[in-house]
């Protein structure tokens, strides 16, 4: 995977710096959290779309297929995929018609309720995401750019951020990252239908 060149000053350093020579150094902390938050952002999405450009998968798409595939039946309604991706069902539902299109999901009919559909993950589009989960695995997540240490405490750092800002509340105060260890079946997501 091909990098960059590093600049020779780290730029949100010297946007703090300036924050700061004008006046708003209350806040030039916040700014610079905010502005790392987003240029890490743009780095980890170029690395995950370089690793999954030969699957010819988005991530957002890729996220949707690996939902698809944890889940115990390898369907989920459109507003139960949409709530957990945490995305517009418009989104999903531009997901699905590409996926569909691809022959990577079908959409059925809800065996319960007539006003629902369900997305189903097809064989190939199991055969796809364990590809691009492959890929990813050893292209991004197995090289996270930091020690398995200091990658503990980000974790539990955006975990609280996360927390704090609404995205989840699991009743925890604050929320405690899991330690790693083996993965048994019943970690396996099994949302019903």
């Amino acid at each position: 995977m091909s990098r960059p060149r590093p600049l020779p000053l780290d730029p949100i350093q010297e946007a703090h710096r300036q924050w700061v020579g004008h006046g708003w150094g209350a806040v030039a902390d916040g700014m610079a959290a905010v502005t790392s938050l987003v240029r890490a952002q743009q780095i980890v999405m170029a690395r995950v779309d370089e690793a999954l450009r030969p699957t010819g998968l988005t991530f957002s798409r890729y996220e949707l297929l690996q939902l698809l595939n944890f889940s115990a039946t390898g369907a989920l309604p459109m507003a139960v995929a949409s709530a957990r991706l945490q995305v517009h069902p418009t989104s999903v539902t531009n997901s699905v018609d590409r996926l569909e299109a691809a022959g990577l999901v079908n959409r059925v009919p809800h065996p319960n309720d007539r006003r629902a559909t369900l997305i189903e993950i097809t064989d190939a589009g199991r055969a796809l995401v364990a590809e691009a989960t492959r890929y990813l695995n050893e292209r991004v997540f197995a090289r996270p750019e930091l020690p398995p240490d200091r990658l503990r405490t980000l974790l539990q750092l955006l975990a609280e951020f996360r927390h704090t800002a609404g995205d989840f509340d699991t009743g925890e105060e604050p929320p405690r990252w899991a330690e790693p260890g083996p993965v048994t079946p019943s970690d396996r997501m099994t949302e019903q239908t």
